[in-house]
């Protein structure tokens, strides 16, 4: 059983979530305007062949692949923050027990204990879908 979060350690870690997000935002603002400067439109029109072509696609689907990343981290970190702003920040959304600081300090968008995110992922092995 971990001790709940003193003040200072949730002080901490949500200055390490508002940088962190920072970072996100600007590197999801970059990566968009890299890839309208790229216009993949201009290189799909220049394809010559079904090699090409490929190259094309594939350069527009890691750019999309690094966006949703991106976005899927901030909804994580934006949820995060909304934990600290009602005070359920740290506490294991499964069992009510405290999470560890050392966790939250690797991991500072854990929303379960270490116990209960094993479980869990032993129960859910693909998103939205519990194993049998």
């Amino acid at each position: 059983m971990s001790e709940p979060l003193a003040e200072s350690q949730v002080q901490e870690l949500e200055a390490a979530l508002r940088a962190r997000l920072q970072t996100l935002l600007e590197e999801t603002r970059q990566i968009l305007i890299e890839s309208d400067e790229e216009s993949y439109t201009r290189l799909a029109g220049e394809v010559h062949d079904t090699g090409e072509q490929s190259v094309a696609d594939l350069l527009v689907d890691l750019d999309l692949a690094d966006v949703d990343r991106h976005v899927e981290e901030i909804r994580d970190v934006e949820a995060a923050l909304r934990r600290i702003a009602v005070h359920s920040y740290g506490v294991c959304s499964d069992c009510g027990e405290a999470i560890a600081y050392a966790r939250l300090k690797a991991y500072p968008t854990a929303k379960r204990c270490i116990r209960c995110q094993q479980k869990h992922e032993r129960s859910y092995r693909e998103p939205g879908r519990p194993s049998l």
